[in-house]
């Protein structure tokens, strides 16, 4: 089973750590309701603005996650990392509460195999993929994409079409979901240099490269047009 992002969908955000933040933040620029829930008051005002719904809130608790009408979500993702109890419980409660596709973060193979077992859709191991497939797409010239999340939805790697050089993102149409192409721009490469979450000011040159999330058909428009 797979996860259908058509459309817009209500996402819930389990653990807002670098990881579960930047999930967050950017399934929101893409048009999706997302409730981004932690602990970690600091955390989730960082999230303020970034996301439909920051929340201080005890994902553990099955009550807290029920008021917070967690059964009608489409997509839950937990991306709680350093405590793996919490992890668990929180996946089996998203499972218990019926969510349709559960997405959970895992820090070794026995812990991946647990999540199988509770019936996770998705497990993800960010130290052991994110790192080698991030490296393997910004490196590799031939790899246009790098990540597949669903069939049609999935992160590319592009290099800057010549029509762009010398404009800014936001000149350009690349600061949003809203925007001209509907993408998000992760990261920029320019030579060695790479360029985490960039902003809409920064400026485009011959050679660069950049790292966008959204759907094929929209990503495709941009070496189209």
């Amino acid at each position: 089973m797979q996860a259908n992002f058509q459309g817009k969908k209500l996402v819930a955000v389990a653990g807002l750590g670098r990881l579960g933040s930047q999930v967050a933040r950017t399934l929101y620029q893409l048009g999706h309701d997302v409730l981004a829930i932690d602990q970690n008051e600091q955390l989730v005002q960082d999230l303020t603005g970034e996301v439909t719904h920051p929340v201080r809130g005890d994902a553990t608790n099955e009550n807290v996650l029920r008021e917070l009408g967690i059964h009608n979500y489409d997509v839950a993702i937990v991306a709680i990392g350093t405590n793996v109890q919490a992890n668990i419980m929180v996946s089996v409660l998203f499972k218990t509460i019926g969510i349709p596709y559960i997405v959970s973060r895992a820090n070794n193979e026995l812990h991946a195999n647990t999540l199988e077992r509770i019936g996770c859709n998705k497990i993800i191991q960010p130290e052991a993929e994110s790192g080698r497939r991030l490296a393997h797409m910004l490196f590799t010239p031939e790899a246009q994409e790098y990540m597949e999340l669903t069939s049609a939805f999935g992160i590319s790697r592009i290099r800057v079409p010549d029509r762009f050089v010398n404009m800014t993102l936001k000149e350009s149409g690349f600061t949003g979901v809203r925007d001209k192409y509907g993408v998000a721009v992760l990261a920029l490469k320019r030579g060695d240099d790479i360029t985490l979450s960039p902003d809409g000011d920064d400026r485009l040159a011959t050679g660069d490269v950049m790292v966008v999330v959204g759907r094929d058909e929209l990503v495709g428009r941009i070496s189209a047009t």
